[in-house]
């Protein structure tokens, strides 16, 4: 056998084995559309095969009214109640979780947090454009 096929055929070899964990990896945006890599197969970065909501659709759940029901407002009620510091994107994700929106590791992710708040902050600036 030579050298080049042997190298070949250890290189297809690795590639199929390789391929669940290279399944395992998702892609998403951050707030400037750039896409981020997210393994969930490495626990230190990401939790086991938790699936969340975009954080721009967590927030945009509250601002529809879906989250009226775990007492979270909607529209300029819910952009007024942040601008105040009266709710959270902590809050915002708290109730999603209470509605089954999003898992509960949601509450300990703090890139998460810091996402959607980024998304309630936008809100409030567009709903300034309105007027």
């Amino acid at each position: 056998m030579k050298f080049s096929t042997l190298i070949d055929a250890i290189l297809i070899v690795g590639s199929i084995a390789l391929l669940p964990r290279i399944g395992g990896a998702q892609i998403t945006t951050n707030n400037s559309g750039q896409p981020i890599a997210i393994n969930s197969n490495n626990l230190l970065t990401h939790f086991t095969n938790v699936s969340y909501l975009k954080p721009f659709d967590a927030a945009f759940l509250a601002y529809q009214g879906n989250l009226k029901a775990q007492g979270i407002p909607s529209g300029s009620a819910l952009v007024s109640q942040y601008r105040t510091g009266s709710l959270t994107a902590l809050d915002v994700v708290k109730a999603a979780v209470n509605a089954k929106k999003l898992p509960a590791q949601a509450l300990n992710d703090t890139g998460y947090l810091n996402a959607v708040e980024s998304q309630l902050t936008s809100l409030g600036n567009t709903n300034n454009l309105s007027h």
